[in-house]
C-alpha cells in the first residue's frame, strides 16, 4: 500500500491431533533460543515485522493466521524485533478456529519454550516455540493466543493484516470459548512466522517479498484473497515439492529507502532468508520507489534488484522477479515515473540476474491504455488489484519456476 490508510474463513477441516497425552510442564521462565537459530521444517505462514504502537500490559491477543501447507510439529516464531526492552509472553496457546474468536473443542493446546510456559524475548530478538505434536492441515485457520503481562515500549507486529483477530484484557488464552475476546484488531502482534514439518522431507516454500500489492490491500478482508493466498492454493492442488507460501509484503514498502517499514534491502535477512525451508524468493517491489519523486532512477532500482538477487542466490535460494504493474490514475502517477517503470520492466524481462520472471505488468494492464490497470482488475484506486486481479496474478506464476535447479 502506498500510504497507511484504511483498515484493514475457511473453517478448519481437521483438529490438531496429539500423538500422545502428556501432563502439562511446570510454569517457569525459559531462556529463549539463540535468535540466530533457525527452526526446522517449512514456513507455512508469515507476516513481516514492523514497529507498532506502544505495548499494553495485561493484554491478551487471539491472532488468526491461515496455513498454506500442512504438516506436523508446528512451531511459532515470536518477535520483539522493534522493542526497546525485554518482552515477556505467557499463556501461549495454539488451536484451530471454529468461527469468530471461538476454537474447535479440544484443539487449543499450550506452546512451550524449552519446556517452559513463559518466555522472555530480549529487545531486537525472536524466540521459537517448541514443536507441538500433531498435524495441522493446509488451508486452515490457526489461532495463536498469547498474553503480555508487563508489555511496554514499542510493540512489534504487522499493521495491515487484512484479517480480523481478537483482544481481551487479562489472561484468557486457554479458553476455547470466544466469550471474553470481545474486541477486534486488524493487526498481528508479536508473531511473524509459523512452521510445520511436511510429510515430504524435500518440501519447500516460496517467500513473496513485496509491498501493499502483496500485503493484500483492496482484496477482501478475512477471505485470504491476496495473490500469495491464491498461489498457495494452486501449489497445494498441484502437489509439487514447493507448497508453503510466506507473505513478506509490507504496505508502502520500498526497495531502497526506509519509510513504511524498513527497506526491502534492510529486511531481506529477517523477513525472507531466515524463514525455514525457503526454496524461492519472489521479488515484486518497486512502484513505491519510483512514484515517490525522490529522484530514484531506473539504474538505482536495477542496482537494488541485483543486490537482492545476489544475496538470495548466495543463500542458495532461487529468485523469481515480477515486473512493476501499471498505476496511471493514482494521484502520484506522472510521465516521469512511468518512464522509469517502463525502463525497469525492460530490464526485468531480459535480465540474467533472476532464475525466472513473471510479467505482472502484462497481466494487469489495459490493452487500450497500457499505462493503466484493466478496469476489471482495478480495486478502485488504480494501483491495487481487486480479488480478480489478485487471482490473475497468482495464475500467471509458472509453478515450475518456483523450483529451480539451484
Amino acid at each position: 500500500m502506498t500510504g497507511r490508510f484504511g483498515r484493514c474463513r475457511r473453517i478448519a477441516a481437521a483438529l490438531l491431533t496429539a500423538v500422545a497425552c502428556q501432563s502439562a510442564p511446570p510454569a517457569r521462565a525459559a531462556t529463549p533460543p539463540d535468535p540466530t537459530t533457525r527452526a526446522s521444517g517449512v514456513v507455512t505462514w508469515a507476516a513481516s515485522a514492523d514497529r507498532m504502537g506502544e505495548g499494553t500490559a495485561g493484554q491478551g491477543y487471539r491472532l488468526v493466521v491461515h496455513t498454506s501447507t500442512g504438516g506436523s510439529d508446528l512451531r511459532v516464531r515470536f518477535t520483539n524485533a522493534f522493542g526497546d526492552r525485554p518482552l515477556t509472553l505467557d499463556g501461549v496457546h495454539a488451536g484451530l478456529r471454529a468461527g469468530g474468536a471461538a476454537l474447535r473443542p479440544g484443539s487449543n493446546r499450550p506452546l512451550t519454550f524449552g519446556g517452559a510456559r513463559t518466555v522472555t524475548v530480549p529487545a531486537g530478538a525472536v524466540a521459537w516455540s517448541d514443536p507441538l505434536p500433531g498435524r495441522v492441515p493446509a488451508g486452515t485457520d490457526l489461532v495463536i493466543s498469547l498474553h503480555t503481562p508487563d508489555a511496554a515500549g514499542p510493540a512489534t507486529g504487522h499493521w495491515m493484516a487484512m484479517q480480523t483477530s481478537y483482544t481481551a484484557q487479562g489472561e484468557h488464552t486457554a479458553e476455547e470459548s470466544g466469550a471474553n475476546w470481545t474486541r477486534t484488531t486488524g493487526s498481528w502482534w508479536y508473531i511473524d512466522s509459523v512452521t510445520v514439518r511436511p510429510a515430504r522431507p524435500a518440501g519447500g516454500a516460496v517467500v513473496a517479498l513485496g509491498d501493499s500489492l502483496t500485503d493484500g490491500w483492496q482484496s477482501t478482508t478475512d477471505l485470504n484473497r491476496r495473490w500469495p493466498d491464491y498461489l498457495a492454493r494452486r501449489l497445494t492442488a498441484a502437489g509439487g515439492a514447493v507448497r508453503g507460501v510466506a507473505n513478506a509484503g509490507v504496505s508502502g514498502n520500498r526497495i531502497l529507502a526506509d519509510g513504511a517499514g524498513q527497506a526491502a534491502l534492510r529486511r531481506l535477512d529477517r523477513d525472507v532468508l531466515s524463514q525455514p525451508g525457503v526454496r524461492t524468493v519472489f521479488l515484486f517491489e518497486g512502484v513505491n520507489d519510483l512514484k515517490a519523486h525522490s529522484g530514484v532512477t531506473a539504474a538505482d532500482l536495477v542496482t537494488g534488484y541485483r543486490e537482492i538477487a545476489r544475496r538470495a542466490h548466495a543463500a542458495g535460494k532461487c529468485v523469481v522477479a515480477a515486473t512493476v504493474g501499471p498505476f496511471k490514475g493514482w494521484p502520484e502517477w506522472d510521465p516521469a515515473a512511468e518512464a522509469v517503470r517502463q525502463e525497469v520492466n525492460r530490464f526485468l524481462r531480459g535480465s540474467p540476474d533472476f532464475d525466472a520472471v513473471t510479467d505482472f505488468d502484462r497481466v494487469l494492464r489495459s490493452p487500450y491504455d497500457p499505462e493503466r490497470m484493466l478496469p476489471f482488475f482495478d480495486g478502485g484506486d488504480h494501483i491495487h488489484p481487486n480479488d480478480k486481479g489478485m487471482q490473475a496474478m497468482a495464475d500467471a506464476v509458472g509453478l515450475d519456476s518456483l523450483d529451480c535447479a539451484r
